[in-house]
């Protein structure tokens, strides 16, 4: 399966319906709560027209938001389906942000993750990206996500 970009007009609800159900282990988990109980259609939509969201398969089984931020290109909520985890959608996801990145002239791949996802950070090292940072939400007096940054 390849990626594509999508756009206006999409199925934003079914969109949301896949990073909802992707993201649904987080809860009880992570503190404070992921802002996905708070992510609209709408919000998919302008994330579309401000960035970039990627998809396999139709419908789709795995996405993710590409932004730019500085020197780098911002990785966002990326999820796959649970029924089509460990087939290395998520690694061509994030081939696809590098390419992105290295058409633009970026030089980083960023995410962030939450403290409490330590799978995640296992994975994310494995696929060769080193932490390089903490960040605590507002009203937290302790680290809340890791930010971790790759080459491109």
């Amino acid at each position: 399966m390849k990626p594509v970009q999508v756009k206006a007009p999409y199925d934003w609800s079914g969109l949301r319906d896949l990073i909802s159900t992707a993201f649904a282990g987080m809860d009880g988990r992570v503190d404070p709560p992921s802002s996905i109980h708070r992510l609209t259609s709408k919000d998919i939509e302008r994330q579309a027209q401000a960035g970039e969201i990627w998809v396999i398969g139709d419908p789709p089984v795995a996405s993710v938001f590409l932004t730019r931020k500085g020197d780098a290109i911002y990785i966002g909520k990326l999820a796959v389906a649970e029924s089509a985890r460990q087939q290395g959608l998520a690694r061509l996801l994030l081939e696809t942000a590098a390419i992105r990145a290295r058409e633009q002239g970026l030089t980083w791949l960023e995410l962030q993750t939450r403290i409490e996802l330590t799978e995640n950070h296992a994975a994310f090292r494995a696929m060769g990206f080193t932490q390089t940072g903490t960040t605590a939400h507002p009203g937290f007096d302790r680290p809340t996500s890791l930010t971790f940054r790759k080459a491109v």
